[in-house]
């Protein structure tokens, strides 16, 4: 049965004591740990969000007979008084492990059910089970952990924003529906029946008004909604670091945000070599096939294509004379790789979309998979991609961009393959001079590769309507360890320009008009140049946690079938409800 808290105050969190608390008189508040029974003694770790404390029973039989009731994950009130381990019981894992609580008073404040699983220890358990029972997953020192570093984070991240003359203004969470790539969340109105609010995919219109506003300098630790599949990386729901700044170029923002990360990975004791690295888009896909390209390995992606140009081997001399390329990269080790080894990578790059993968190893003479590639073919193929005496070099052909892309995903799955993913080592970079658009053979138009709002390279502006798929955007990434944890761009601030970029995606003015108007209307009451960029907190907090999954760092996620577990979300509403929202459902 539950005893009142009455006159107990806690004195000291399960984490804070230490040798010089030895004499001291606490009291401890939290959940009871474990519990080790060895008859004439019982010693009882007790635990909050701080820390664990050692509590000990001895030669009280009322207490003793109060610890015998004791279940993992009892809520108690222990006082007492502190005293150091004998040096045999001293326990170095634990921050509070050099003394222990001699019990005085125990109190069971709440009693608890055997949880589904153990608290206690980091034992695997299905993730529908954690999710479910959410709030015992939390209890446990991974959560806590995590949403611990999240919650420093964002302390970092505001102070810094702070100091450099930002102001923290809200947007809207009923917003107007402006498609932004994803589907919106709709909301029905009550009030304007057959009338829809959406949840904001980002503030990106909002932001942009600030600034026109002359609101000069915003943030906003903002939570924004996209109605798309999940995988580990996403959730329908998930929270960003927005940033907008009024006369800003590309500059502006790098010379912004690069001071933040040593901040913000201050939080784990690590530093940040500043600069940071800066590639562009074509240069990111030509040499890694990925425009987010992990840089913890080397493993670069070669252009042989001038080695082969007038090679006799016909078939990668006629994808060069017809503008393709031959291209590949040195995989480090890779000649200790018996052929049958050899025959599962191939099968491995075929399933991933290659039509093929030649593979050489070097020697005296080379030895490929192609026998009609001679050793005076090979050797320049070989001293090209920087292949040493124990790596193998993998090739392939066909167009540039998908050539590269397919090498990339074969050259990230190799480096997991040989553990090559150093989980302590943060390559950070800018990711620079991305396409403005991109072409959907699908239906035969144009689609901004970032947003319609993204500005074009000033020198590229005439190519709009002549060459668009030359049109680069001042737009960028920051990528750190394959990930992209930011991405922004500088934006159109004038109407005109502003207009022939509709045009060119084929947005007519009604139609601009319609999903953009109150935008497009204050873009012609004095705009100022600006720019801003997104940084992903979820995606950053779990780099940092050392997750895989941003559902890790995120206390109340998703399943990956965008299911809450733990509430029960999505759900069924009542029939009245659906009424006065003038709503009818499909049975």
């Amino acid at each position: 049965m539950a005893e009142p808290l009455g006159n107990l105050t806690r004195t000291h969190t399960c984490g804070a004591l230490r040798s010089t608390d030895v004499g001291s008189n606490v009291v401890l508040l939290g959940w009871v740990h474990r519990i080790r029974d060895l008859g004439g003694v019982t010693f009882i770790d007790v635990r909050d969000r701080a820390g664990i404390s050692q509590v000990v029973v001895r030669e009280n039989d009322a207490l003793m007979t109060v610890a015998k009731r004791l279940r993992s994950e009892f809520v108690v009130g222990m006082s007492g008084v502190v005293q150091r381990r004998s040096d045999d019981t001293i326990n170095p894992k634990l921050a509070t492990g050099e003394v222990e609580v001699l019990a005085h008073e125990i109190r069971i404040l709440n009693e608890a059910k055997t949880p589904p699983f153990q608290i206690a220890d980091d034992s695997p358990v299905s993730e529908d089970v954690r999710l479910k029972y959410r709030y015992l997953d939390l209890r446990r020192t991974r959560l806590q952990q995590n949403i611990g570093l999240r919650h420093r984070v964002s302390m970092a991240i505001r102070k810094y924003f702070d100091a450099n003359g930002f102001w923290e203004v809200e947007t809207p969470i009923l917003a107007k529906s402006t498609p932004e790539g994803a589907r919106d969340f709709l909301v029905p109105s009550r009030l304007h029946p057959g009338e829809f609010y959406a949840l904001p995919q980002s503030p990106q219109i909002f932001k942009q008004i600030l600034m026109i506003s002359g609101v000069d300098r915003y943030v906003q630790i903002v939570r924004c909604f996209r109605d798309e599949d999940q995988r580990a990386d996403r959730q329908l729901e998930f929270t960003q670091v927005d940033v907008e700044v009024s006369f800003a170029q590309p500059e502006t923002i790098y010379n912004l945000i690069e001071p933040l990360m040593p901040q913000i990975f201050k939080e784990i004791g690590r530093e940040v070599t500043l600069p940071i690295r800066r590639m562009s888009y074509a240069d990111a896909i030509s040499r890694y096939g990925s425009d987010k390209p992990d840089l913890r390995f080397g493993m670069e992606i070669h252009d042989l294509s001038a080695v082969f140009k007038d090679s006799e081997f016909r078939v990668f001399k006629q994808i060069v004379a017809g503008g393709g390329v031959v291209r590949g990269f040195a995989l480090p080790g890779g000649n200790k790789y018996s052929r049958s080894q050899i025959d599962v990578l191939v099968d491995q790059a075929q399933a991933m979309g290659f039509t093929g993968v030649i593979w050489v190893r070097p020697g005296s003479p080379p030895l490929s998979s192609v026998k009609a590639l001679s050793e005076a073919a090979l050797r320049p193929a070989l001293d090209a991609a920087r292949v040493g005496p124990d790596d193998l070099l993998l090739m392939a052909a066909g167009p540039a961009e998908n050539t590269s892309k397919l090498l990339g995903q074969l050259r990230l799955a190799l480096a997991k393959k040989e553990n090559l993913l150093d989980p302590e080592k943060f390559e950070f970079l800018w990711v620079t001079d991305f396409p403005l658009l991109e072409y959907h053979e699908e239906d035969q138009r144009w689609y901004s590769m970032h947003h319609p709002f993204t500005a074009p390279l000033d020198e590229d502006v005439d190519k709009l309507e002549s060459d668009p798929g030359a049109v680069r955007a001042k737009a960028y990434d920051l990528v750190l360890n394959g990930s992209e944890i930011g991405g922004g761009s500088v934006r159109i601030h004038d109407a005109a320009l502003q207009a022939r970029i509709f045009r060119r995606l084929g947005i007519g003015d009604e139609e601009a008009k319609l999903r953009f108007g109150f935008f497009l209307e204050a873009l012609e009451y004095g705009t100022p140049p600006h720019g801003g960029i997104a940084l992903g907190l979820d995606r950053i907090v779990a780099i940092l946690a050392g997750e895989t999954s941003i559902r890790e760092v995120i206390a109340f996620p998703k399943t990956a079938n965008a299911v809450d577990l733990m509430a029960g979300a999505p759900s069924a509403v009542d029939a009245k409800q659906l009424r006065e929202l003038h709503l009818k459902t499909q049975n």
